[in-house]
């Protein structure tokens, strides 16, 4: 057996200690070492400590998906109402797009909207012009100069 540093020699070696232990409480110290007071130091308080974080970062990941998630929802709402060719927003974007074969996620959506606003109003045309097709009501009229497969 090989031991590559001293201190995993003197923990496989302790009289008391199992090897694993060692390393697990090493890991709650490593976990908790921006906690303040016993949390920090002392291994039963650090342990429920650490589980109780690792529990607000689970739940936090979700909140921060979720959040994002109606952001980018929010702002194609508005930038398709502020073109004007899609007054309902982005479910009927979204969906228009979908049947014009045009695989564009909420996120990357949202990015040209905001960086690249032709390229947006040029996706917002066909996708008005597909739903003019596909016959969404309380659409305006529809755009000029779209050319789509359903037309030819």
């Amino acid at each position: 057996m090989v031991n590559l540093s001293l201190v995993r020699w003197a923990g496989r070696h302790a009289m008391n200690v199992q090897p694993d232990s060692y390393w697990r409480k090493r890991q709650v110290f490593r976990l908790s070492a921006h906690f303040y007071g016993r949390r920090r130091n002392c291994f039963s308080v650090a342990v429920r400590a650490v589980q109780r974080s690792l529990q607000y970062v689970t739940r936090g990941r979700k909140i921060w998906k979720l959040t994002f998630q109606e952001m980018w929802e929010q702002r194609l709402t508005s930038g398709c109402q502020e073109l004007g060719y899609i007054p309902e927003g982005a479910p009927v974007l979204l969906e228009s797009l979908a049947q014009s074969q045009v695989l564009l996620n909420k996120q990357s959506l949202t990015n040209l909207a905001i960086w690249e606003p032709r390229t947006f109003k040029a996706i917002n045309k066909i996708a008005a012009t597909k739903a003019h097709q596909i016959g969404v009501e309380k659409l305006g009229p529809a755009p000029e100069g779209v050319i789509t497969r359903g037309m030819l």
